[in-house]
């Protein structure tokens, strides 16, 4: 049996859709077809993502949504489903790191905030749980759907530095298995959850990591470069690739996983 990644039809909602690796996923998901319902906690910066979407050709619409605010969760849902009729696909973009929450010379493992340690749990764990709780109903109820989230290479292997990121990202590959045992055993086996496990791409919030403000790589970026057996940084369109075969039918058996894009990171040992 053949497939090509045909989205026609289909109703795509990407939270964080208005970030650097979100923006990605949205193109590609509308040159496959979809329609694209772009939800960020910035309204406007959602509607204007959506207006670039919509002149390449195609439907999108951009909505407010915080991830962390049930009842907002909520409130995008049901304007989705008076705009659509129905939500195929959830794609759980919205995350990050918090700088307080990172270790170096001037802040120790044992001086790092609370508020700082939550806030980070908080956005990649609990972002990604409670949207899935409010679409995964949806998608109970129509008998089918998708949900994708955003996972890490933190998730994989506990890098240093970012204790809070690594702990939410790892959490949230393990929700990951779950969610997807519990939606096919309890509700219907044609809705399916897995991650993609992003490897290293240079944004605004890690790019203090990872390289000088003259471009130049930190000894951290190096040391990234120089364990990512293919020797760059990932770019965004990157991901597209691995997302559009998750959420297609040509991944109809597949449910359960962490895919990593991290050009063989995961896979060199240093030697």
């Amino acid at each position: 049996m053949a497939y090509t990644i045909d989205l026609s039809g289909r109703v795509a909602v990407v939270t964080g859709g208005s970030g650097y690796l979100g923006t990605a996923l949205c193109r590609g998901l509308l040159q496959a077809g979809a329609t694209v319902v772009i939800a960020d906690r910035n309204a406007e910066r959602a509607k204007r993502s959506a207006e670039a979407l919509v002149a390449l050709g195609g439907q999108a619409v951009g909505l407010h949504i915080d991830v962390l605010d049930t009842n907002t969760i909520a409130e995008t849902a049901r304007t989705v489903l008076s705009i659509f009729g129905r939500a195929d696909m959830l794609i759980n973009c919205a995350g990050g790191n918090n700088p307080s929450a990172t270790t170096g010379p001037s802040q120790s493992f044992f001086d790092l905030p609370r508020e700082a340690l939550e806030h980070v749990i908080d956005l990649n764990l609990m972002g990604t749980l409670l949207p899935s709780q409010v679409f995964g109903r949806v998608m109970a109820q129509q008998g089918e759907g998708v949900i994708l989230n955003i996972a890490s290479m933190s998730a994989l292997r506990p890098l240093t530095r970012v204790a809070a990121y690594s702990a939410a990202k790892a959490a949230a590959a393990n929700f990951t298995q779950w969610l997807a045992v519990y939606m096919a055993r309890e509700h219907s086996a044609a809705i399916r959850v897995n991650a993609i496990a992003p490897g290293f791409f240079l944004t605004d919030q890690n790019r203090y990591l990872l390289s000088n403000a003259d471009g130049s790589l930190t000894a951290r970026g190096q040391q990234i470069i120089d364990h990512t057996p293919m020797g760059r940084f990932g770019l965004p369109e990157d991901l597209i690739g691995a997302a559009l075969w998750l959420v297609s039918d040509a991944a109809q058996f597949v449910t359960g996983i962490v895919v990593p894009v991290d050009g063989g990171f995961s896979a060199y040992g240093g030697v």
